[in-house]
């Protein structure tokens, strides 16, 4: 995400480097790069317009330090702008009420259904709450359907009433519904609207007045670029809406949307989609957000992630494995199912400083590790468990098993005997070090 930004944004600090200070005629010249950069974005003019007087203002007469060149000074200026634009700290959820009732609202094929039940994926995993989802969309074909999918495959039960067609009505019943059956959270996924539409805009006003929301939020797709941003304030308008939802954000490598929406609504980003798989859902923080464009990496959210796959006891099982050598092809199969639990692997790499930009123009795959799980389980249990077994017979039936050349197979032997050099090591002290940065690195959130 952010790509096209990030690099133009880079180019425009070059003209800083070298620089022993900070002068009217350079910042005038970065800055006229940095709003062509905006501009591209699909940022307002006059957002874009305000936001370089700002770093304007901020750079100028700045006294730069012996350690600091001009051109680190204008990063940090401008990542404090960007944090700041999009809203400066993360906007929690509101959980409040018993249940709470969270309405979803938006234009048509925005993603609200398939956001609906991220997030009750989220509130269920992350917050141990108990989500019912309402289907409220009488009018899309399929809709219902494609909520009861995608509640099995979060484990969240559906309420729907296709023989009613007032979604009022069927708000309604839904809440009494989660109150009999102990939901202590509701989400009413509605149909999606035009904001030019009377009638339905009275209708989800209507839904919103009658079954009294702890809480509204807009779902906008981010690759709409500025008409999102302008859908969003109609929306408000007539919704006053308490938060957005930015989807298909992996999608958007301009990024307008997500830098200038809280500035004109006024309301804060709360989640970002991220891609189709149901935990594909974060939290919107934007001075991470802000690391990322200026390719600072996201190394918090990574070590988040990270940690959220973590299992105690499994850690000290591969420990004790470790330290006797019995390490084996087993294991390294579950290091590689939870890295894949984490999220897409390009854009995880993207979290670590400086990688985004080497990964650039590279095509990482989805199924990345498609034929190492491939060769794997074309072994014996007996050679997983024991890989000092693999001579050149066995890694030969194990290629033509798995599909791939006898040199991928030996890659992968040599890359697992890396792998449990590197892991033995960490365990004999620098696995504590590293969870305690791991700790650190949560508490500068």
């Amino acid at each position: 995400m952010f790509e096209g930004l990030s690099d133009k944004l880079e180019r425009s600090f070059k003209i800083l480097r070298g620089q022993g200070h900070i002068s009217e005629i350079n910042v005038a010249e970065t800055l006229k790069e940095v709003r062509k950069a905006l501009l591209d974005a699909d940022v307002s003019y006059k957002i874009a317009k305000d936001f370089t007087t700002r770093v304007k203002d901020q750079a100028l007469g700045q006294k730069i330090l012996t350690s600091v060149s001009p051109g680190q000074l204008m990063v940090k200026i401008m990542h404090d702008e960007l944090t700041a634009l999009m809203g400066g700290e993360a906007t929690d959820i509101n959980l409040k009420g018993n249940p709470t009732v969270i309405l979803i609202a938006g234009l048509q094929g925005s993603g609200k259904t398939t956001f609906s039940a991220k997030l009750a994926n989220y509130l269920k995993r992350k917050k141990g709450r108990q989500p019912l989802l309402v289907a409220c969309d009488v009018y899309r074909p399929a809709a219902i359907n494609q909520l009861k999918v995608l509640g099995e495959q979060v484990e969240v039960d559906v309420y729907s009433d296709e023989s009613q067609k007032d979604p009022v009505t069927i708000a309604r019943n839904a809440i009494q519904f989660a109150k009999e059956k102990a939901k202590n959270v509701v989400i009413i996924d509605t149909a999606g609207r035009l904001a030019i539409d009377e009638q339905m805009m009275a209708e989800i006003a209507n839904i919103k007045k009658t079954v009294q929301p702890q809480e509204v939020l807009f779902v906008v797709d981010s690759m709409t670029g500025q008409d999102a941003v302008n859908t969003a304030k109609a929306f408000n308008d007539r919704l006053d809406y308490d938060g957005v939802v930015l989807t298909k954000l992996d999608g958007d490598t301009r990024g307008g949307a997500a830098l200038t929406i809280k500035s004109v609504v006024d309301k804060p980003i709360k989640f970002v989609g991220i891609g189709e798989k149901m935990d594909a859902l974060d939290v919107f923080y934007p001075k991470r957000m802000a690391d990322r464009i200026l390719g600072m990496g996201d190394i918090v959210s990574l070590v988040e992630k990270a940690q959220e796959q973590y299992d105690e006891e499994e850690a000290k099982l591969l420990k004790r494995k470790l330290a006797k050598n019995e390490f084996n092809f087993n294991d390294f199969l579950k290091q590689i199912q939870q890295i894949k639990k984490m999220g897409n692997i390009k854009d995880l790499a993207g979290m670590i400083p400086g990688m985004g930009k080497a990964l650039k123009d590279t095509e990482i795959e989805e199924d990345a590790f498609k034929s190492i799980e491939a060769i794997i389980y074309s072994m014996t249990p007996a050679e997983r468990e024991n890989p000092k077994l693999l001579n050149g017979s066995r890694r030969k039936r194990i290629a033509d098993g798995s599909g791939n050349s006898i040199v991928e197979v030996n890659r992968l032997i040599k890359q697992f005997d890396e792998t449990a050099k590197m892991m033995k090591m960490m365990t004999s002290g620098g696995s504590r070090k590293m969870m305690q940065m791991m700790q650190q690195l949560r508490q500068q959130r």
